[in-house]
């Protein structure tokens, strides 16, 4: 009986321990209640202390980004020239060639309750349509009111009311450590926001490019770069995107990315808000940017500068010369000089030449700046009234291209001789075929002699542009005519 009564009192033990210990092993907890958000502490404009918060900010911000896609229905994919006679026939003088549409993604800022939308040139550019889709999943065809390439911005327009928008804050108080969040589309992942600090200012990466072929072989650099770098990551997608302030300011647009794999290595650029707003003003307001121009070529001023030059700084934009500008320069007007270094800029302190060329860049043709040089050692002040491009202080208009000019291709006359050895009554040459309509609808190449335009005989290339005129956007346009050395007629059609 006492063995009995001993073994069961072992039994039951060893099993409420060992039950315990498995039950303790695998037992997990829930409890109801809200995610951690307060990670760290900010002081606000009050200068109290408050729980760094990204959620709210991220409400706001997200309802004002918006998703880009621009397609170019139709381009060159394959361009040969053949020699078979009976291709040469059928398919003209350089053989078939394989189109087809091409679409790309970005991402881009609401800042007006009636549809206004910033985001990057390289988005929209050449983009036959834009489609914008909200955050909302509503989807519209969005208008190009203007772009800038100097800049890489863009301004586009859906014909919607009452937006949510982001409103512009002074990127010039932002500051080096500073939280920020960088809200876009990256991989078509629509609505992504990343945070992270302001890396660095004023930075130049020399990625921007004028598309305007007068200044291809320019000793002037028209491209105004000074990003602000952050470590939010940044992705293909993201571009046109916003870059805010925990206030939910928009402080740049997202632009580019520094990285040897194409995806975020821990380094993205945004384009400052205050060029932001007034390439915005300008192409509002004028439908091309008003920049002001000192007309001279400058370098950032260091070490290596500073010994060869002997100059009694180290820090400024040292003024090598006028370049192209020289009958035009408004510096060399006021009395810059070559060897000067500028070290201010009304009352902003110039440390570089990208940070001159950011500041002049802001302003218009007929303001008026102080300029401070440093002469050998002396500090000069200078009043300088830039000027436009053209060595006036006028507002530029934007230029009224004819419509020919606009399809990318340029006419010339044909001489009677010429089109009577053609054994033609009528005809006008195409001296040269460029970027444009023509060249992404049609294969048409340099030599092609228009006799008719929708059945209609053309005379003079005057006559072509008054016939084009009159169309309007989706009419179709039919050109026809002949290559000198080939014999049968071609006909070449597109959307105008």
């Amino acid at each position: 009986m006492l063995a009995a009564i001993l073994g069961s009192v072992i039994t039951i033990t060893a099993y409420q321990w060992l039950g315990k210990d498995k039950t303790n092993g695998v037992k997990i907890e829930y409890v109801n209640g809200t995610p951690t958000s307060q990670v760290a502490y900010r002081i606000n404009e009050k200068g109290e202390a408050v729980p760094l918060d990204f959620t709210g900010t991220a409400e706001k911000v997200t309802k004002a980004v918006v998703h880009i896609q621009s397609t170019q229905t139709s381009g060159a994919t394959r361009d040969r020239e053949s020699n078979d006679p009976i291709q040469q026939f059928f398919f003209g003088p350089n053989g078939p060639v394989e189109r087809g549409p091409s679409v790309s993604s970005g991402s881009g800022v609401i800042i007006n309750a009636d549809g206004y939308i910033v985001t990057n040139n390289h988005v929209v550019q050449d983009a036959d349509v834009v489609d914008v889709v909200l955050s909302d999943n509503r989807s519209f065809k969005a208008e190009v009111i203007g772009t800038d390439p100097d800049t890489d911005l863009a301004v586009i327009k859906i014909n919607q009311k009452d937006l949510p928008y982001l409103s512009f804050v002074n990127s010039d108080n932002s500051k080096v450590g500073e939280w920020v969040l960088a809200v876009g589309n990256p991989f078509n992942l629509n609505s992504t926001v990343t945070a992270g600090i302001i890396s660095a200012k004023g930075r130049n990466i020399n990625i921007i490019n004028s598309n305007n072929p007068s200044n291809r072989n320019s000793t002037q650099r028209t491209a105004i770069e000074s990003f602000i770098q952050t470590d939010a990551a940044i992705n293909p997608g993201n571009s046109g995107g916003a870059l805010v302030n925990l206030d939910g300011g928009l402080l740049g647009i997202n632009t580019a990315i520094a990285s040897p794999t194409g995806s975020y290595s821990g380094y993205g650029f945004a384009v400052p808000s205050n060029i932001v707003s007034k390439v915005v003003e300008d192409l509002l307001a004028y439908g091309t940017v008003q920049r002001g121009w000192l007309g001279i070529e400058v370098g950032s001023v260091n070490s290596d500068l500073a010994k060869e030059n002997d100059l009694n700084v180290t820090e400024g934009a040292y003024v090598s010369g006028f370049g192209n500008m020289e009958d035009k320069s408004a510096a060399k007007e006021a009395g810059i000089k070559p060897g000067d270094v500028i070290v201010k800029l009304n009352e902003t302190q110039i440390k570089s030449s990208t940070a001159l060329i950011e500041y002049v860049g802001r302003k218009r043709p007929g303001d008026k700046i102080t300029v401070t040089v440093d002469r050998k050692g002396k500090n000069i002040v200078i009043p300088v009234t830039l000027k436009n491009r053209e060595g006036k202080v006028g507002t530029v208009r934007k230029e009224e291209k004819d419509v020919v000019s606009s399809l990318g291709i340029e006419l010339e006359d044909v001489e009677v001789k010429t089109l009577k050895k053609l054994d033609l009554s009528n005809g006008v040459a195409v001296k040269s075929v460029g970027h444009g309509t023509v060249q992404k609808y049609t294969d048409m190449r340099e030599g092609f002699i228009i006799t008719h335009i929708d059945n209609n005989p053309v005379k003079s290339a005057k006559e072509v542009n008054e016939i084009l005129k009159k169309k309007k956007q989706g009419d179709q346009v039919i050109f026809a005519g002949v290559y000198p050395d080939f014999p049968r007629e071609y006909l070449y059609a597109f959307r105008f």
